[in-house]
């Protein structure tokens, strides 16, 4: 099953490395990821395949969050399928 990740907040050091490693922990694998900082704003969006994760979909999206909260971050993690009905015009 397919999943975007997203991040958003302040930039500091180690988001990419953090936000990786806590996913590689999972059993999640990043399929493509894109990243910008604007005016000291960070967002990225990762699409990863959660299929084989070792926790249910709903802790990995509390997890990330949780994680994301620790160091002043938003992280959601939504089905692709959702992600997608959700931003179709």
């Amino acid at each position: 099953m397919r999943a975007i990740v997203t991040v958003i907040g302040r930039d500091q050091v180690g988001i990419i490395g953090g936000v990786c490693t806590r996913l590689a922990s999972y059993n999640v694998n990043i399929l493509d990821i894109s990243q910008t900082v604007l005016q000291g704003n960070f967002t990225m969006m990762m699409v990863v395949e959660a299929g084989q994760a070792n926790l249910e979909f709903g802790e990995l999206t509390r997890q990330m969050a949780d994680y994301g909260a620790e160091r002043g971050l938003t992280i959601r993690v939504q089905r692709e399928n959702i992600f997608d009905a959700m931003h179709k015009i």
